[in-house]
């Protein structure tokens, strides 16, 4: 069987952006769909805060290993996600990560147009201007809000 009808771009090659302390690369992007798949480099002892969107993601461990932290009708879960872990983030869903291990974390996120434009927004294609710092947050902060994103705990 033929995957032909696939159209993606420029998998190789693909320029880095970076939103926060992580690197952020476009794999593919479906022509006339929401689908995009993002190859994501999380340095050790980087996180993402406490947020939620409306768009669903999945995200596939490629290396190293991820502490996720997602809300549930029992309350705040938190787990351990290893490379070949697939991890199913609702939309709505209160959700973060942090890489607590010694080594870089990979992961793919399957993710929809508005989280690929919300990359776009706040990424920097220059990696010392996006620290997480207090200025780096506040521009994260003003994007979410304006793409219905919610960062609920910094």
């Amino acid at each position: 069987m033929s995957n032909s009808f696939v159209n993606t771009h420029a998998q190789s090659g693909a320029q880095a952006l970076f939103v926060t302390d992580e690197k952020v690369e476009r794999r593919a992007r479906l022509e006339g769909t929401w689908l995009n798949i993002f190859d994501v480099t999380v340095p050790s002892g980087c996180r993402t805060p406490l947020h939620r969107h409306a768009s669903p993601e999945i995200f596939r461990i490629i290396e190293g290993r991820l502490t996720i932290r997602r809300m549930t009708d029992q309350g705040l879960e938190e787990f351990e996600a290893t490379a070949g872990d697939i991890v199913r983030i609702d939309g709505d869903q209160a959700h973060g990560y942090s890489n607590p291990g010694p080594e870089t974390a990979v992961f793919s996120a399957i993710i929809d147009s508005e989280m690929a434009e919300f990359f776009e927004a706040t990424g920097s294609r220059d990696p010392s201007r996006t620290a997480l710092s207090g200025e780096t947050m506040k521009r994260v902060t003003v994007v979410a809000n304006t793409d219905d994103n919610t960062i609920l705990a910094a």
